[in-house]
């Protein structure tokens, strides 16, 4: 059962030219038409390259970044259609683990402040003892002792922060939780230690994650099913081991092959996917395929008239969806890569300024829970 439901999302900021009489002359497509389902007690994971809409697409579905148009659906209830209020108490059944900890974390407030005015903010029953003693059973749970409770921000490490930022998204109960980059800031030994710990508490607390990378391996290693997204869109959908064993797509096989090894042999004797040019503007999306402009694969029909649908395969394990027309010719073998002309990418004319993009990122992280502070990076991922 799908506890999550997203279908045709789109995030489309405005870009404004002028100077006192602005007007709109074009949309940044940061989120261009994405479908997801996410089952119940299960972790989906989100990869791509910087700037594919990811981070965008996570702070969508929390309604942190209004969609444009599209349907978000949380447990049977469309949560684009509620009012602030209504919204407002939705808010307890779903939290977000910020990338950067120390720029969601009010420096101002201790840590039982912080872990406290959520449980305020949405009057939770209790006062302050039961409150207090929720806090002391969230630190154990996380690894922190209870003498931290008087400690501010500052005084931890990155990985300490990191436990508190997600003791703050547990402390309301939630039944989904959205992982932005949550262990790309940390040193490797860390990253084991926070990985490790959201699977434990996936196990002990029935939770459902949506984790957002740019780590394959980390990614591999938390999901049951993984998306690829590439400038907008998914263009690749599988369980978790599937995918890594038989990528379809061109993107994801080009991802896959700039994961390295740890087989010197292998290593030495595998070949490696480059791709050429840059990556298109989402203010200005190639038409047809977004990927054609640097496929190795592209085809001289459809793919740069025809934008392919994310479809399932009969051939492939189920469950394994691909946006590509010719995914069958490359896995057949029919079709064989060849060299990729690199094209002028057209960006966003001198001038220009985009509204919203900036300003309404670096707003939302003050939304989720009590005891955040507006102005943190936001992660353009």
């Amino acid at each position: 059962m799908s506890l999550l439901e997203v279908r045709d999302l789109k995030v489309h900021f405005p870009i404004k030219a002028g100077t006192l009489l602005q007007r709109t002359v074009g949309a940044v497509k940061a989120v261009d038409g994405v479908d997801l389902d996410v089952e119940a007690g299960t972790t989906f994971g989100l990869v791509g390259e910087s700037g594919c809409g990811k981070s965008t697409l996570g702070r969508a579905i929390m309604r942190l970044t209004e969609p444009t148009s599209g349907s978000v659906t949380l447990d049977g209830q469309d949560i684009l259609a509620l009012g602030e209020r209504k919204m407002r108490a939705v808010r307890r059944q779903f939290q977000m683990v910020f990338q950067d900890p120390m720029a969601s974390l009010d420096p101002r407030q201790s840590v039982e402040s912080l872990l406290t005015e959520p449980l305020r903010a949405h009057k939770i029953p209790g006062g302050s003892a039961g409150h207090a003693k929720r806090i002391r059973e969230l630190l154990d749970v996380v690894g922190l002792p209870e003498s931290v409770v008087h400690r501010y921000p500052h005084e931890f490490s990155g990985g300490q922060r990191q436990r508190l930022g997600i003791a703050r998204a547990l402390v309301l109960n939630p039944a989904l939780i959205i992982a932005d980059e949550p262990v790309s800031a940390l040193d490797v030994s860390i990253q084991a230690q926070v990985i490790n710990l959201l699977k434990e508490l996936q196990e002990r607390f029935s939770l459902t994650y949506v984790v957002i990378a740019h780590d394959l391996a980390v990614v591999r290693h938390i999901s049951k099913t993984v998306a690829v997204m590439y400038l907008g869109g998914i263009v690749e959908q599988a369980p978790a081991a599937d995918l890594y064993k038989q990528p379809l797509h061109p993107y994801t096989k080009a991802l896959m092959s700039a994961v390295p090894v740890p087989d010197p042999n292998v290593e030495e004797s595998r070949s490696r996917i480059l791709l050429q040019g840059d990556l298109p503007s989402p203010a200005n999306p190639p038409s047809g395929c977004r990927f054609h402009t640097r496929c190795p694969w592209k085809q001289a029909t459809k793919c740069d008239t025809d934008r392919p649908a994310l479809r399932e395969l009969p051939l492939v394990a189920p469950g394994h969806k691909v946006a590509c027309h010719y995914a069958e010719d490359i896995l057949a073998g029919k079709i064989t890569p060849h060299d990729v002309r690199p094209e002028d990418v057209e960006l966003v004319p001198a001038g220009e300024t985009t509204s919203g993009t900036e300003a309404a990122a670096d707003a939302t992280e003050a939304h989720v829970a009590g005891g955040l502070t507006p102005g943190g990076p936001p992660g353009a991922h």
